[in-house]
């Protein structure tokens, strides 16, 4: 087996199949109440998700790669966008408490919330 043949591997926890992925949607969309009319996962090359004003969530096929924990920070972020559309102290607040109810003080990213809830980085952001 040449090296490039090689298989891939990663710890089961990020590498989640849609159906399971849109569990944990719905799942959190039921923690804060929310109901998304439609959930979608396709490639998107600049951002990790989007929400549209009609409530439908689309969520990049990469993010199914991604740990349990960024997961989570990227669900969260867009469906509080159900419920605020825009990024301000209230979405902040809500974001924060949420996430820190799931996963102590620590972001999905390994790094302490500051006092605005967050890490000074979006995740919806993509290196490119």
């Amino acid at each position: 087996m040449r090296k490039g043949d090689e298989p891939t591997w990663a710890p089961l926890e990020e590498l989640v199949p849609a159906d399971i992925f849109r569990a944990e949607v719905a799942a959190w969309a039921r923690r804060i109440g929310v109901e998304p009319k439609e959930i979608q996962i396709r490639p998107m090359k600049r951002k990790w998700a989007s929400c549209s004003s009609k409530g439908r969530l689309t969520f990049d096929a990469d993010l199914l790669r991604q740990p349990a924990a960024f997961r989570a920070e990227a669900i969260v972020h867009e469906l509080l966008h159900l419920k605020v559309p825009n990024h301000g102290p209230l979405f902040k607040s809500l974001l924060r408490s949420h996430l820190n109810g799931a996963q102590g003080n620590v972001s999905a990213t390994g790094r302490a919330l500051d006092a605005t809830g967050g890490t000074g980085e979006r995740y919806a952001h993509r290196e490119t």
